[in-house]
């Protein structure tokens, strides 16, 4: 999935007659998130992009023109998809629907069917399947630790059929007892929060930088910057030291399946 700023330090990398390796540690990088980098996978941060320069001597033109990160979810959720499958640790927050790895196949066929404009059965399909794809990270019994903050509001308005939220909220209770995933309710009670203006996925990796990637109505924007990686960071653990204890919050995941028709 190269793009032009991937193929162009590729080039002056070569040219250079250096290996990936060798550039990070030039740079003070890791060769992976190098790799990533020229692969289009991983947009440089401002301080990434001035050592690479460095690096190269090519003087300040990968700081200079650096990718634009405000764009489309289509866009760029390729790149967090990617990401989502090298993470060792992914916290998410959840405003409006179950996160996409946490889905259920009714639960997720729901979602995408409400889609504007529709589209057709078959590429709905096809999205469903994708989304399954991305769940099989959980098949790993440990790797990537998953924590799960979710408003109670995706708990209450309902997604689907009643069965459907029945089954997607005991999957989610199956998850938590199992201890494969955490999962934290953050009750209705806590009133305004600093992450109601939409979702966030935050991931850690063995051998590069954390990155954040939040989402809004038709839009997503991936960050890498460790400041603003940072911030996110503090406003997720923040947000969570208000939410309900793990046991309470699957009491509460249990009472509600129960609620949508859910019998054990």
């Amino acid at each position: 999935m190269g793009t032009i700023y991937g193929d162009w330090l590729k080039q002056q990398r070569e040219t250079a007659g250096l290996t990936q390796q060798q550039l990070a540690d030039m740079a003070v990088m890791t060769r992976s998130h190098v790799s990533h980098i020229e692969a289009g996978r991983r947009v440089p941060s401002k301080e990434d992009a001035r050592r690479l320069d460095k690096a190269l001597n090519t003087g300040d033109v990968l700081s200079s023109f650096l990718p634009q990160d405000d764009v489309a979810v289509t866009d760029y959720f390729d790149a967090v998809r990617q990401l989502e499958q090298q993470a060792v640790a992914i916290k998410e927050f959840a405003s409006a629907f179950v996160p996409g790895i946490l889905q259920t196949k009714g639960y997720a066929r729901a979602v995408l069917s409400s889609v504007f404009p529709p589209v057709s059965e078959e590429e709905c399909d096809r999205r469903v399947v994708t989304r399954l794809e991305r769940a099989k990270l959980l098949d790993d019994p440990a790797t990537p630790v998953v924590w799960t903050l979710l408003d109670e509001a995706v708990l209450r308005r309902p997604v689907g059929a009643r069965e459907v939220m029945a089954e997607q909220i005991t999957h989610l209770v199956r998850l938590a007892e199992s201890g494969r995933v955490r999962v934290h309710v953050l009750p209705f009670g806590v009133g305004l929060h600093p992450l109601m203006q939409g979702m966030l996925t935050l991931m850690t990796f063995e051998d590069q930088p954390p990155v954040g990637y939040g989402e809004g109505v038709n839009m997503g924007k991936l960050h890498d910057s460790p400041a603003v990686v940072k911030r996110l960071e503090d406003i997720y653990a923040l947000a969570l030291s208000d939410a309900m204890p793990l046991k309470e919050s699957i009491a509460l995941l249990r009472a509600t399946a129960k609620d949508y028709g859910h019998h054990d």
